[in-house]
């Protein structure tokens, strides 16, 4: 199978307009709030060196450089990254990079993905080798901090299509199971102009992802369910939010 084709839905819909339109309640405060959360409760020491892995146009890694960590971040969108080039200082930066490829070897104390920014390819083997990529450059004590959706209740309220107006675009959306993917499907509607994106996210449960840290060297220290930092329960929270740690 071509490997480009696999990589396709990503690298159009997060490079598109509507991406950010239809996400346009992820904003800053709200990274900021959850931020908060996270380095009360994880905790995130002080003047640390943070990686934010697939970290959009920077929202999360621009305010943890101004609570005074030093962060890179790295996506595999460019139009992303242009636009967070535009935090770059000494102690924040910014670049275009694949997950899959080797990471930037700086030795971080924290690894973060935050906002399902995982499960997005078709061979499990990618997955994995993500994370044996972040296992690689995170030094020996350091934590990796992964935020995905949680499936079991994701899976419960699909069905039905959405139809709603944002900006004066007509989005269409439909969420749909096929085989291991949960698919959302998006149609656009501008000025007479039709487009359609798709997003894939992979079906992982806790499980799935306790299987994959053990291949690729990690243990998860503790279990967040939202973004408040409540408790992990498995038919009720929003999210599935992880903290793991080396082997």
């Amino acid at each position: 199978m071509d490997t480009q084709n696999e990589r396709e839905w990503f690298e159009d819909w997060f490079d598109s307009p509507y991406y950010h339109i239809l996400y346009q309640n992820r904003n800053e405060k709200e990274a900021e709030l959850f931020i908060d959360s996270l380095i009360r409760t994880v905790p995130i020491t002080p003047n640390s060196k943070i990686l934010d892995l697939a970290c959009g146009r920077g929202r999360h890694s621009y305010y943890l450089n101004q609570l005074g960590h030093d962060v890179t971040g790295v996506d595999l969108s460019q139009s992303n990254i242009k636009c967070a080039q535009r935090f770059n200082n000494d102690r924040l930066s910014f670049e275009v990079l694949d997950m899959r490829d080797p990471l930037p070897k700086t030795q971080p104390d924290y690894v973060i993905n935050l906002f399902t920014s995982f499960g997005y390819f078709i061979h499990e083997q990618d997955d994995i080798k993500v994370l044996k990529n972040v296992h690689r450059v995170l030094n020996n004590t350091g934590k990796f901090i992964i935020d995905y959706l949680n499936v079991n209740k994701t899976i419960q309220s699909l069905g039905g299509k959405e139809k709603f107006t944002l900006d004066n675009f007509d989005f269409d959306v439909e969420r749909i199971v096929k085989k291991n993917f949960i698919v959302k499907h998006i149609q656009v509607n501008h000025n007479g102009r039709r487009s359609n994106f798709k997003e894939m996210v992979k079906i992982l449960r806790l499980t799935d992802f306790e299987a994959y840290f053990r291949l690729a060297g990690f243990v998860i220290d503790q279990l967040y369910g939202d973004y408040k930092m409540n408790p992990y329960e498995q038919a009720s929270s929003d999210r599935l939010l992880m903290v793991v740690n080396k082997v």
